[in-house]
């Protein structure tokens, strides 16, 4: 969440890991970069505006969730400390969980703790001081121990038929975020399908500058932008988790040529796609 890009920027894949403590506070404007975010709320309530919805966080309560998707802190209470942990994405998609589970968050879920949980409070500050501290050795032991909890956290939500997903309407400009919603919807479903803007915009019944101009307002990137993020993200699932040919990889995702889903992967991930496919594969290869 401490980040300082302007809104609109996108942040290719740095490959760092990072875990930073502060006093959460409101964002002027939604940001986004490209790492699975934990973050957990020591004191008091906070209040996300995520992928045009409304998140409540509760202080002790883990919330995850694709920061590639834009998101803004939008009401925070006084003094509420927040311990963020961010995943570079290639090493999210190389955990060991189930994949529709991988998949919703890549689509747009905040995943949420069911209970809180006392050991967290402890851990994460913990996890935080040795990171900024800590020997080399104990830096890639926190790292280790974050997947882990990831995987715990992805699974405990799995296993609960009543895990909150902390979903309000939001108040923000109403008609805006209602067009958004019913976009995000098409979009989710028609985004492997040669789609443009004006044909997502005719089946939501409204005019394609109407469609863009609530997507900007709201989340603050044109729907064309979502519609390619959302490609992308499906085509790092399939990559990862399936062995389809990359060309095919991109016709599915609704890439109209090879070279566009090259040039276009490139320059979202910093890497192609068959790279990516092969380092993905390297850090799900047991170690000898």
């Amino acid at each position: 969440m401490k980040h300082t890009q302007s809104r609109g920027e996108w942040i290719g894949s740095r490959g760092e890991f990072l875990i930073e403590r502060h006093i959460a506070d409101a964002m002027a404007a939604p940001h986004w970069h490209d790492h699975v975010e934990l973050n957990l709320l020591m004191e008091g309530r906070m209040t996300y505006l995520f992928n045009g919805r409304q998140e409540q966080v509760e202080a002790g309560r883990l919330v995850l969730f694709w920061a590639a998707i834009p998101h803004q802190t939008i009401a925070v209470a006084e003094n509420a400390p927040l311990v963020c942990l961010y995943l570079p994405l290639i090493d999210f998609l190389g955990l060991p969980v189930d994949r529709k589970a991988r998949q919703s968050i890549m689509q747009g879920r905040f995943l949420a703790q069911t209970n809180p949980e006392t050991m967290d409070a402890l851990t994460l500050p913990r996890w935080e001081k040795e990171w900024q501290s800590g020997s080399a050795a104990r830096r890639k032991l926190v790292v280790e121990e974050v997947r882990l909890r990831i995987r715990r956290l992805i699974l405990d939500n799995a296993e609960s038929d009543n895990s909150p997903t902390n979903v309000s309407p939001t108040s923000l400009a109403g008609h805006a975020v209602r067009r958004v919603e019913l976009l995000i919807d098409l979009i989710n479903s028609r985004h492997a399908d040669p789609i443009s803007v004006p044909d997502l915009a005719k089946l939501a019944g409204m005019h394609p500058s109407t469609a863009n101009s609530a997507f900007r307002e709201v989340l603050g990137l044109s729907v064309n932008e979502y519609l390619t993020r959302q490609r992308i993200a499906r085509a790092m699932q399939l990559l990862t988790d399936t062995d389809v040919p990359v060309l095919q990889i991109g016709f599915d995702c609704g890439f109209g040529s090879s070279s566009r889903f090259y040039e276009i992967f490139k320059q979202r991930t910093g890497t192609t796609p068959r790279h990516f496919r092969e380092a993905v594969n390297s850090k799900n290869t047991p170690a000898p």
